[in-house]
């Protein structure tokens, strides 16, 4: 629970940095490779057998994120690592909610959640001088709040009652949302590189959970 809850918030605050100053495309598609990195944990800390196909399309993976973020051209900044720190902060998370006894309540780990966030959150904003929050913002905030209680219950109840290989897909349909608000909220289009890496990295996961699924059903 602890490990759990301290990745979570840690997960947050890079996530929000990165979102911050990168397009809100990229940084959801840093985040794909999520299913991809937390079969690279699961093969590594618990013993689950990943075969060289499925270590392929890890590595495939990783390679669309380099086409995203392109530290050649100085696309890899701060902001970039903030996007892969939250992944890897995510990916604990996730294997760490895997091993919670199956007794443990699904709001009790949702509370400690929410708040270990608030006071990381209140932490660094003692490094940030102090900004009036308006009405609109606050209606923003607000909102976001409401949606991510919502979040973190169903992932958690996913996460621990629902089969990942069935589940896990419908993680990638953020992607289809992250493009279009980003185009007709924010303004940003992607270019034909990033949307590139975009696509090598959903094939990827995607090839991965279909992996896992003959690979039980064999099994069985």
């Amino acid at each position: 629970m602890v490990v759990r809850v301290i990745a979570e918030a840690l997960g947050t605050w890079l996530f929000l940095n990165a979102l911050f100053s990168m397009p809100i495309a990229n940084v959801t598609a840093v985040l794909q490779l999520l299913p991809l990195t937390v079969t690279l944990g699961a093969a590594l800390f618990f013993g689950e057998k990943v075969g060289w196909r499925r270590y392929g399309a890890i590595i495939a993976g990783f390679l669309g994120v380099l086409l995203i973020i392109r530290p050649d051209t100085g696309g890899f900044d701060i902001f970039a690592l903030s996007a892969l720190g939250a992944t890897v902060a995510v990916t604990v998370r996730d294997l760490a909610t895997k091993r919670l006894r199956p007794g443990t309540n699904t709001l009790l780990v949702s509370f400690a959640t929410a708040i270990a966030i608030t006071i990381l959150s209140g932490a660094f904003a003692t490094l940030s001088p102090w900004a009036s929050v308006s009405t609109e913002n606050l209606i923003y905030m607000l909102c976001a709040a409401t949606v991510l209680i919502c979040g973190y219950v169903f992932s958690v109840l996913t996460m621990r009652v629902g089969e990942v290989s069935f589940t896990a897909p419908f993680r990638y349909s953020i992607m289809i949302w992250a493009i279009l608000l980003g185009i007709f909220v924010f303004g940003e289009f992607p270019d034909a590189l990033a949307l590139t890496g975009t696509v090598i990295i959903v094939a990827s996961g995607l090839f991965t959970f279909h992996r896992e699924r003959r690979l039980r059903t064999q099994n069985t």
